[in-house]
């Protein structure tokens, strides 16, 4: 066991022999020292890993000990002690960042607990998280490999993303590679569910079924339009995953108080084009093609999918009867067009709904497949993660959402679907006329080896999917997998493995959040 060094520092100092004693019967090395002077040269000439400091000392006091030592060594964690409760004292103390604030007289338990807490923390919290996820682990196992329905399965999902970020939390991430497999060992299980529901979910009105793409705004939204009440804000953050949401979410809880936090799931395919049309028209592919071909843009179009979206919009308030309602549209591609979001929000608050789609989570999963630094910097899930948060952090979006909550707004935040870590490629032959997406094809001649890590749909009207003509079908990749052509496969193949992509069959792809908050005052 790594012994630490504590430096404590009183004037009083022998009278706390016993608790020295204490401490160094529990392994800790202690240097006791009787004046503020004494403890900046200790700390000039000496590493410790903790130092406990007395607020009331002859010539220098603690509070101006604390200061010299932040300046030193800015990172050593101190404990401030004192007799007194005045306020400011804590006040300066936390202003400072100390670690801990002790009040005398002490106890050996109230010391032994800091010390724990600042030098044992992250530890005790790696033993408590794996011993937590070891205990999950089974029950987790049984259920994946039981027969569940969508909500379930919604469930299994988001307890594996809480204990991928646990686990994620601690300092040698030593369980992390067992969840990884579980994960996968679920995706497998999840891709056969989907496989056997899918196209009743979509054809069946007797049956239960999820609340997906092309029902969101009618189900979920639309009902929070109150003219009474403070305006609507409704953000789409494409290709957001629930663990990506999960680490932003810290950052919105002094702003929002979160009044629903589900999920929901996407349509297939799970791209851009097809499952946020369907959000914003309230319709499935193939309805959308037949009811609005001027607005529809299929695959063998060079035009771009998501330029009409906001007539989609439009066209949906009218049909629920929502036709008068004021309303806007925003679409952020850029920065400079988030930073001109930012200063048009108060203006904003006169309408009902204000649609805002951000597009940054996409850019940033395509940016990492064609930009070698990108890619560097988000290896995996963790860094995926953490690239995510820190763009968030320092973001427009982040500006914008604060401007809503200082004007009342409220605010749903969504998104259109997710993305998927590819790790194996599969081999799929196609025509010039087939689509480019790593994780579904479309095509009239696509050549494949048919098995249960595809998902083949010869007739693409069961799931509701438009054909260019009567020979076209559908191919959608399952668990991790990503199609690649034979020719110059090698290059294909180590140019697209772990990166993230999305349109196929995967819990991280379909199992998508939905979250309704309101402002703090």
């Amino acid at each position: 066991m790594q012994r630490y060094n504590i430096l404590w520092a009183d004037d009083e100092i022998d009278l706390l022999k016993p608790h020295i004693l204490f401490l160094q019967n529990k392994g800790y090395d202690v240097v006791p020292v009787n004046s503020g002077t004494d403890a900046v040269e200790q700390c000039e000439q000496k590493n410790f890993d903790v130092v406990f400091l007395d607020e009331n000392m002859p010539g220098m006091t603690g509070l101006e000990v604390l200061n010299i030592i932040k300046q030193i060594k800015p990172n050593l964690p101190v404990v401030m002690i004192t007799k007194s409760e005045e306020e400011y004292i804590m006040e300066e103390a936390i202003g400072a960042k100390i670690a801990d604030y002790l009040i005398k007289p002490l106890n050996p338990s109230q010391i032994l607990l800091s010390v724990k807490k600042i030098l044992d923390n992250k530890r005790l919290i790696m033993e408590k998280t794996n011993t937590g996820y070891q205990q999950e682990f089974r029950n987790i196992s049984m259920a994946v490999n039981d027969v569940m329905n969508f909500e379930e399965w919604a469930e299994i999902y988001k307890k594996l993303i809480f204990w991928e970020l646990e686990i994620d939390a601690t300092e040698n991430k030593s369980m992390a590679e067992v969840l990884e497999m579980q994960k996968d060992e679920a995706n497998v299980n999840f891709a056969k569910f989907i496989s056997n529901n899918y196209e009743d979910w979509l054809n069946d009105p007797n049956i239960e079924r999820p609340l997906m793409s092309h029902n969101i705004l009618k189900s979920k939204v639309f009902p929070k339009i109150q003219p009474e009440n403070k305006s609507l804000f409704f953000i789409l953050i494409d290709n957001l995953r629930y663990d990506q949401w999960k680490i932003i979410e810290s950052l919105l809880d002094e702003l929002f108080i979160i009044k629903e936090d589900i999920s929901y799931y996407s349509i297939l395919p799970t791209t851009t084009s097809y499952a946020r049309n369907s959000i914003f028209s309230g319709m499935l592919p193939l309805e959308m093609s037949k009811s609005y071909p001027d607005l529809w843009v299929g695959e063998d179009s060079e035009e771009a999918k998501n330029n009409n979206e906001e007539e989609f919009l439009r066209k949906n308030l009218a049909k629920n009867g929502l036709g008068a309602i004021r309303t806007s549209y925003s679409k952020i591609i850029h920065t400079s067009q988030g930073k001109a979001l930012v200063d048009a929000i108060p203006n904003l608050f006169t309408n009902d709904l204000n649609v805002i789609v951000y597009n940054f989570v996409d850019m940033l999963s395509h940016a990492r497949t064609d930009m070698a630094m990108i890619r560097e910097l988000a290896p995996d899930e963790s860094a995926y993660r953490s690239l995510t948060l820190s763009w968030f952090n320092h973001s427009p979006l982040l500006a914008t959402i604060k401007r809503i909550q200082e004007g009342g707004g409220r605010m749903v935040i969504t998104t259109d679907h997710g993305t998927i870590r590819v790790k194996k490629p599969f081999k799929i032959v196609g025509d010039k006329n087939t689509n480019t997406n790593l994780r579904y094809k479309q095509g009239r001649n696509l050549g494949y080896k048919e098995n249960d890590k595809v998902l083949s749909v010869h007739n693409p009207e069961v799931f509701h999917l438009p054909k260019i003509n009567v020979s076209t079908t559908y191919a959608f990749a399952m668990d991790d997998l990503f199609f690649a052509y034979p020719n110059n496969y090698n290059h294909y193949v180590n140019y697209y493995k772990d990166t993230f992509q999305h349109g196929g069959v995967s819990m991280e792809e379909m199992i998508i959040p939905y979250v309704y908050m309101e402002p703090r005052k």
